[in-house]
């Protein structure tokens, strides 16, 4: 992945490789990778979900599109993607970020997430938690 001109080369980016179990989706991601949020909604408890959200440059698919199946719910804005033969789900469209991707940290090769900070967002209460998120950011 090329940096396009213009972009800012960061000192700690360094191209990551992932993917699912059995290998069917295979991916690739650059970026500082130090940090990592925890969501306690139901789906991110359910799939053990680290998040780490990417700009959609920043991600490269290696493996064919078809090779990955989509689960929506709720406000279907989020796409929740999965290898449809082992069922992890390595990566996703989120909701709070549609024009990015989160990487799912612990689907890295090589990567401990012990090592990482851990934020913490609560997803059970996802509209109050996004509204203080965005403050926050402001």
């Amino acid at each position: 992945m090329k940096k396009k001109e213009g972009e800012k080369k960061n000192p700690g980016d360094r191209t990551y490789r992932g993917g699912c179990h059995c290998g069917r989706v295979r991916f690739e991601v650059r970026g500082t990778l130090d940090r990592v949020s925890e969501c306690n909604c139901s789906i991110c408890t359910k799939k053990g979900y680290l998040h780490w959200i990417v700009e959609r440059t920043a991600f490269r698919l290696l493996t064919p599109s078809d090779n990955i199946a989509a689960y929506s719910f709720n406000t279907k804005v989020a796409k929740h993607l999965f290898c449809p033969n082992c069922g992890v789900a390595s990566f996703y469209i989120p909701r709070s970020d549609p024009e990015r991707l989160d990487v799912n940290v612990r689907c890295l090769d090589g990567v401990n997430p012990d090592k990482l900070e851990h934020d913490h967002f609560d997803g059970r209460n996802w509209e109050k938690a996004f509204q203080e998120r965005e403050r926050v950011a402001k």
